[in-house]
């Protein structure tokens, strides 16, 4: 009888209590939905901000396709207006409804078919993921995209060069003061008539530029056709010490209307 007794004994003494039992999956109940909470937020914070990037992404892209557009100067043909890593903005609106491009213009264009004959191929999706960039202004421009000024229209003759050694365009000589400190205005001679619905474009630092000049005898004659015409470089956007609008040239106010020097 005395070891039933100490083996109910024992067995009562090595249960737990059920209110104690209770008690401890209770404290431990709150700990556990406080961190599954804190997990879910975390997820939701990183599910919003995911969101919120990609729609920022997408934002920008449709702005820069249709509205402005940065773009990075890979070269220096454009000095001293422009310099190697400026981004620029490019109004893509200024050409949009009716207006075309004016002499003194700095422009970016699509080259395929005037500056570039057969653009090289890439791989579909390193060409679109470095289109997206480029559309940002973070990437070099396609190779088939350039930067210049417009110093021709359709209609004009340009001629380089008078007596002066200045490009002269419809009979009247043109003051570039925008050209690189040093540069002649060409060194290479021509006398051409714009077709219309096309451009006659030049870089500002003329002894680093492969513009109109270096094409002529090219299909397309080194004229730029309207119609692949980007937009309209407006501001300097980065960096940031350089920030500033692009200031309208006045070295064309003079010139005459087109036809008033050609060959007649």
């Amino acid at each position: 009888m005395d070891t039933e007794a100490q083996h109910e004994k024992r067995d009562r003494s090595s249960d737990t209590p059920a209110g104690a039992e209770e008690r401890s999956r209770f404290s431990r109940s709150p700990w556990s939905a406080r961190d599954e909470g804190a997990r879910g937020s975390s997820w939701l914070s990183w599910r919003r901000t995911g969101l919120l990037g990609l729609v920022c992404t997408v934002f920008l892209l449709l702005f820069s396709t249709f509205v402005l557009q940065p773009f990075l100067i890979p070269s220096g043909s454009m000095e001293p207006t422009l310099h190697v890593g400026d981004r620029v903005l490019v109004n893509k609106l200024a050409y949009r409804f009716g207006t075309e491009p004016q002499r003194g213009d700095v422009i970016v264009f699509d080259g395929t078919g005037s500056f570039v004959q057969e653009p090289a191929r890439e791989n579909p999706v390193t060409g679109l993921l470095h289109g997206a960039a480029a559309a940002l202004g973070l990437a070099e421009p396609a190779e088939t995209d350039f930067v210049k000024r417009v110093v021709g229209v359709g209609g004009d003759r340009v001629v380089c060069c008078d007596k002066g050694g200045r490009v002269e365009v419809n009979g009247r000589a043109v003051e570039e003061r925008y050209l690189h400190a040093g540069d002649a205005p060409s060194r290479v001679p021509f006398d051409i008539v714009v077709p219309e619905g096309t451009l006659w474009v030049m870089g500002d630092h003329r002894s680093n530029s492969r513009d109109s000049r270096d094409h002529l005898g090219e299909p397309g004659g080194g004229m730029v056709p309207v119609e692949r015409v980007i937009g309209r470089a407006d501001w300097i956007g980065w960096p940031m010490g350089r920030w500033s609008g692009l200031e309208p040239t006045d070295a064309f106010t003079e010139v005459p209307g087109p036809g008033s020097g050609a060959h007649g």
